[in-house]
């Protein structure tokens, strides 16, 4: 008889992370997938109940509005759960939605095994999230080495699964040399890969940074070509920073690099650039996977800075730095992100050799962390679930365990530079 698996994401990040483990868990058995997804989700396979788009917004601003729809969508969803009677309820990262869904599900359902994937940054702030969400979870699907402990205290069990940027194929030299090639750099001229953020407030704020310290570094490097990735959603705002820039500066928008080539155009100036300058954020992973030195800023509102302050428990935003547990990558926030410190911090990157390769080592070691190498995190993933299903508490998980070292400790709150 297949199994019944109830499965909810709420945005695209979540869909294809939903994908690939219901691609996994269907390589393994007979399965029927039920629940909430988008367009990866729904071509491995799922049945869905209503459009994940209906649940993809974000800031207040934009969530009001639609508040009474969200609600029905989650009362919907809720009811679906307990009229398909599944075996298992797989909520992925959305907290907001996918938890109160979760809460709902479990009232009517008290046996109803749940997991949900991708753990909340507990080990950051608002440590009582976890406590709260073990009311309603079982088992959590980790992303970061460090996280088990933490779920585990809260009174869930918790595997690390690995980060799919761990997993994700990376260019060959000659990958990298020949699209440099197509961007018309020469193997001596220096690229700087610049990512100031993916929503309008981030761009906005480090944009001041970053437009001067492209100019200070012109001072020492006049040909250094700036490469910007577009994501479509900022456009305008990255367009305009580009032009303040001036050339040689090359817009790199989404889609392949040329006909039959299996990286797009993003990975490929990762790998192309040899430094970069990015705002804080997941980015961060996806460059020390390109193997790309960097230097990371972040810049948010007085007010949002004041409450962090008062709330964080780490002391830096840098998921790098966290992993390794050591300053890799230079970071400044807020008053501490200017111009001068930026430069300083990214001319050794261009111009020292051994300075460049000792970013790169520490990325090797977070990746090798973070399961590079060993299963695709969508397979470790369907072993977990598959597991809890069976039954067996003792999941021998090697790689878990040895991340308990790296659990990270309160710190200092946010003060600067890292």
């Amino acid at each position: 008889m297949p199994l019944n698996v109830y499965i909810i994401a709420g945005e695209p990040s979540g869909d294809r992370l939903g994908g690939a483990l219901m691609r996994a868990l269907s390589e393994r058995e007979e399965i029927i997938f039920n629940g909430v997804g988008g367009q990866d989700m729904t071509g491995a396979g799922l049945r869905p109940l209503f459009e994940m788009s209906d649940l993809t917004v974000m800031g207040l601003s934009e969530v009001l509005p639609r508040l009474p729809l969200i609600l029905r969508r989650m009362r919907e969803t809720a009811d679906d759960i307990v009229r398909v009677q599944p075996d298992v309820l797989i909520t992925i990262d959305a907290p907001d939605f996918c938890l109160r869904v979760a809460a709902r599900a479990r009232k009517a359902r008290p046996d109803l095994k749940v997991i949900h994937y991708v753990a909340p940054s507990v080990w950051a702030w608002r440590p009582g999230r976890a406590a709260k969400m073990a009311r309603h979870v079982d088992h959590v699907l980790a992303l970061l080495p460090f996280e088990p402990p933490f779920m585990q205290a809260a009174g869930m069990s918790c595997d690390f699964v690995g980060h799919p940027v761990a997993g994700a194929p990376q260019p060959s030299v000659a990958d990298t040399s020949t699209y440099r090639a197509h961007l018309g750099l020469t193997p001596d001229r220096k690229a700087l890969l610049l990512a100031p953020g993916s929503r309008r407030g981030e761009i906005r704020r480090l944009r001041e940074d970053f437009v001067q310290t492209v100019a200070r570094l012109r001072q020492t490097l006049p040909d250094l070509t700036v490469l910007c990735p577009i994501a479509e959603t900022v456009r305008g705002d990255v367009d305009d920073m580009l032009s303040e820039i001036g050339d040689p500066c090359i817009a790199i928008h989404s889609g392949s690099a040329s006909p039959g080539e299996i990286f797009d155009q993003k990975t490929l100036a990762f790998a192309a650039a040899d430094a970069a300058l990015c705002a804080s954020g997941t980015i961060t992973l996806e460059l020390a996977a390109a193997g790309t030195p960097m230097v990371a800023a972040y810049r948010t509102t007085w007010l949002t800075s004041q409450i962090v302050r008062r709330l964080i428990r780490v002391n830096t935003a840098n998921l790098i730095n966290l992993i390794s547990g050591e300053a890799v990558v230079p970071e400044f926030l807020q008053e501490f992100s200017t111009p001068v410190a930026l430069e300083q911090a990214i001319l050794p990157l261009l111009l020292d050799p051994q300075a460049a390769d000792a970013q790169r080592q520490a990325f090797d070691d977070v990746m090798d962390t973070m399961g590079r190498g060993g299963p695709r995190p969508e397979d470790r993933a369907a072993y977990s679930v598959l597991s809890v299903l069976n039954g067996d508490t003792a999941r021998p998980d090697a790689a878990a365990q040895a991340a308990a070292a790296l659990v990270p400790g309160p710190g200092k709150r946010h003060s600067g530079r890292r």
